[in-house]
């Protein structure tokens, strides 16, 4: 239950005269259609919606009581009983009192941020911290400014460590979240090319990533990658740097690849194991061994909880197709550096005849998108054996891979997601790994379930 105090220093005045509350709010919420009875409602203001419009059916949906913007009408009809919490800003209410529930619960929170591998690590932290103490994280892409205070506000009282991803697409977004959440560890996993478009460089990308220690706790720890060279200015503020070179505080080597996953050392801990594709992810299982060591989780709840981690969908997630190919679907997101990271997972998976690499569109990558994706054409090389391209964007990629392509490895731009599952349904076979990966907006999954559902009869391309 949230107690009725954190609102403490954020209200104008009220609609009724307060009386002592019996119980706290079940929650906080700022849509309607995810309101449970007992609630806060939050009514936000964007550019297309005003969730002041929606307190009639937050009512129906059983709000306890709603915070109100002072500047706003209140509608006609209201039950006598309904308290509304007059403020000046809702948004920044919301933020304020999720800032104020963090102090109240204290947890250890270990803040992510980073180009690509947000979630994963996210995700890998969970399962190591959840083994040790009470722990809650992050669900789906709740990492904004909007997000992330929700998040915090959903956390049980009784955590102890809680794991927060901080997204941006700006300067100064990821300041506002470390505010809110007072990391004692935060994590910068990379950096690359997302959100170029806003940020105008990878320089500023580094520069905005790093705003995640203005709200460090004293004492806090600073996790970076190390190998990331736009990183360098920064490592004076670092505690940990952890990668593969010989530069690194913590360094990876001795990487074992199988179908299965990773083996790994990591410094001078021993081996560990990790049940996920992509050598990127030993990295990221790297950020996450530095975290947990650094709060205390032991050793042995590190290694459990690595080899017994979960991740969110459409990330590197492994399944079998119908003739028993290897399907990698990695279509949630891609970047550059993310899209040519996933393409050599694909390559050094041993034990395959075929490696299919179907790539569609890069977004959000500005004025230098064509430089972009073609950029991804230096990984296109044997033993990838098959190149498939989706979408004008993608299309670039394809342009440039035909210029060093090798006898050994197709090339086939397809002029629709139909076509390039039709094609895609000739090739596969028990000897076969694909993997899509695309920006979100292409939804390149539906060319999975595309070629799935295809009979043999339509084997012809």
């Amino acid at each position: 239950m949230l107690s009725p105090a954190l609102l403490e220093g954020l209200i104008e005045s009220t609609r009724l005269e307060e009386k002592e509350r019996e119980e706290g709010f079940r929650s906080v919420a700022t849509d309607t259609r995810k309101l449970e009875p007992g609630s806060l409602f939050v009514p936000l203001v964007g550019d297309r919606f005003n969730g002041h419009d929606f307190l009639l059916q937050a009512i129906e949906g059983g709000a306890a009581a709603a915070l109100w913007q002072a500047d706003y009408p209140l509608p006609e009809k209201l039950p006598d009983d309904f308290q509304l919490y007059f403020v000046k800003d809702t948004l920044a209410a919301l933020q304020r009192m999720a800032g104020a529930y963090r102090q109240q619960v204290d947890p250890v929170v270990i803040g992510v941020t980073g180009s690509n591998g947000k979630t994963t690590t996210k995700d890998l932290l969970f399962a190591v911290l959840s083994l040790h103490k009470e722990t809650y994280k992050t669900q789906g892409n709740y990492n904004n400014h909007i997000g992330l205070p929700l998040t915090i506000l959903a956390m049980p009282a009784t955590c102890e460590y809680l794991i927060l991803e901080m997204g941006m697409s700006g300067f100064g977004e990821i300041a506002l979240l470390s505010e809110i959440a007072l990391p004692d560890v935060a994590i910068v996993t990379n950096i690359g090319d997302s959100h170029l478009e806003q940020l105008g460089s990878r320089e500023g990308i580094a520069k905005a990533k790093m705003e995640i220690t203005t709200g460090l706790k004293k004492g806090g720890t600073v996790i970076i990658d190390g190998d990331e060279s736009l990183l360098n200015p920064y490592r004076k503020e670092a505690t940990c740097t952890v990668g593969f070179s010989g530069q690194c505080d913590a360094i990876l080597s001795a990487v074992n690849a199988s179908e299965a996953g990773y083996s790994f050392q990591f410094a001078d801990l021993g081996r560990f194991s990790l049940p996920l594709l992509g050598e990127h992810n030993v990295k990221n299982a790297g950020f996450v061994i530095a975290a947990a060591r650094q709060i205390g989780v032991p050793q042995e709840a590190i290694r459990r909880g690595l080899e017994s981690v979960s991740l969110t969908g459409m990330r590197l997630e492994k399944q079998r197709g119908k003739q028993g190919e290897l399907i990698i679907n990695d279509a949630y997101n891609a970047s550059p550096t993310s899209m040519m990271a996933a393409i050599e997972t694909v390559k050094a998976l041993p034990g395959f005849e075929k490696r299919i690499a179907v790539l569609g569109d890069m977004y959000e990558l500005g004025n230098e998108e064509e430089m972009l994706h073609r950029k991804v054409a230096d990984v296109i090389s044997e033993p990838l054996t098959h190149l498939i391209c989706i979408g004008e964007k993608a299309r670039w990629i394809a342009a440039e891979a035909i210029k060093s392509t090798t006898a050994g490895l197709v090339i086939h731009w397809a002029r629709s997601k139909d076509e390039a599952a039709a094609y895609i349904r000739t090739l596969a076979d028990a000897r076969t790994a694909i993997l899509f990966k695309a920006s979100r907006g292409m939804k390149l999954e539906e060319v999975i379930d595309a070629y799935q559902t295809m009979e043999r009869g339509n084997d012809e391309c």
